[in-house]
């Protein structure tokens, strides 16, 4: 891979400027995902259908406008946004499971090992990994086998939803560091047409192998359905990949902890969950071991960015 094909990054600076409101306002939003997900009755495929095909239409016609198509490096990109729809609806069959199989608090913690897929990935393609942050990795995996053990001693249930939250954490990355990536040379709003029109795509074909109701609900889960996409899919997702052109992807994913504890506020006084007094403290060990991992690398020691063949 050669020089020019490459991008330095300081993956622990924090974001500035404007960055910084629209990641606070990301945060609020896909902080709501969890609550709106547990409360819905509609079929997961045809959720994240909605939630993406409203998605993809609302930055349609932003796109249109860029018609970044008609050039090479315009092409490959939207290839590589198709591919990462793909990841993200892999991602979502993932984390609207764990929001149905488990707690709202539980699932989004788990989903929270993100950064530490992400900063992985990015250790592969050369970062500097401290043994500071190899502690946070130690902390982080006793925390988790805190959170399955409880669960599993609960329910098989719960731990089966234990296990779709890690899942969907890794493919939250992929998302991330792709986004990231195609970002660069291509606007958000194609992008995001496409990932997000690829990713309903997806869940149609799903939703259409299993017979699956696409349309026929009650009034209250269509209101649950709006609600999911302006909270969690424009003020969440849109906001977000808004940022990945100046922050890391390995901090935008850090920022992302902060859904856990406003997605478990939200349980806590709209859906009466109240997390087991077990997995509390594996949620706060994961938590911490996770911004350990991630903060304490060396902030002096520039990176290369991943750049995804494809």
């Amino acid at each position: 891979m050669g020089n020019d094909r490459q991008q330095r990054h300081e993956h622990t600076t924090l974001p500035q400027g404007r960055d910084i409101p629209l990641l606070l306002l990301g945060i609020l939003g896909i902080g709501s995902s969890g609550p709106f997900i547990a409360k819905s009755s509609m079929p997961i495929p045809s959720l994240i259908f909605w939630r993406n095909f409203l998605g993809a239409l609302s930055m349609a016609p932003f796109a249109i406008r860029k018609a970044e198509w008609r050039s090479e490096l315009g092409r490959r990109n939207i290839k590589l946004s198709i591919l990462a729809g793909v990841i993200l609806a892999g991602h979502f069959l993932a984390f609207f499971g764990a929001m149905r199989f488990t707690s709202v608090a539980t699932g989004t913690a788990l989903t929270s090992l993100q950064p530490i897929f992400a900063a992985l990935y990015m250790k592969y393609r050369g970062a500097v990994i401290s043994r500071q942050s190899m502690i946070g990795i130690f902390i982080a995996f006793l925390s988790l086998l805190l959170i399955t053990g409880v669960d599993l001693h609960l329910s098989t249930r719960a731990f089966i939803g234990d296990l779709y939250g890690i899942l969907a954490g890794a493919l939250a990355a992929g998302y991330v560091i792709m986004g990231s990536t195609v970002s660069r040379t291509l606007a958000t709003s194609t992008y995001l047409t496409f990932c997000f029109g690829s990713c309903a795509l997806v869940s149609i074909i799903v939703s259409l192998s299993g017979g699956i109701n696409l349309f026929h609900f009650a009034h209250q889960q269509w209101f649950l359905a709006v609600g999911l996409f302006i909270g969690a899919q424009f003020f969440g997702h849109t906001l977000f990949n808004m940022t990945l052109k100046r922050v890391s992807p390995v901090m935008v994913s850090l920022i992302v902890f902060f859904e856990v504890p406003v997605s478990a506020i939200i349980a806590w006084f709209w859906l009466h969950q109240h997390p087991s007094s077990g997995t509390l403290p594996g949620i706060v060990g994961l938590l911490i071991g996770c911004a350990i991992f991630v903060l304490r690398n060396k902030p002096s020691e520039p990176t290369s960015a991943p750049v995804i063949e494809g």
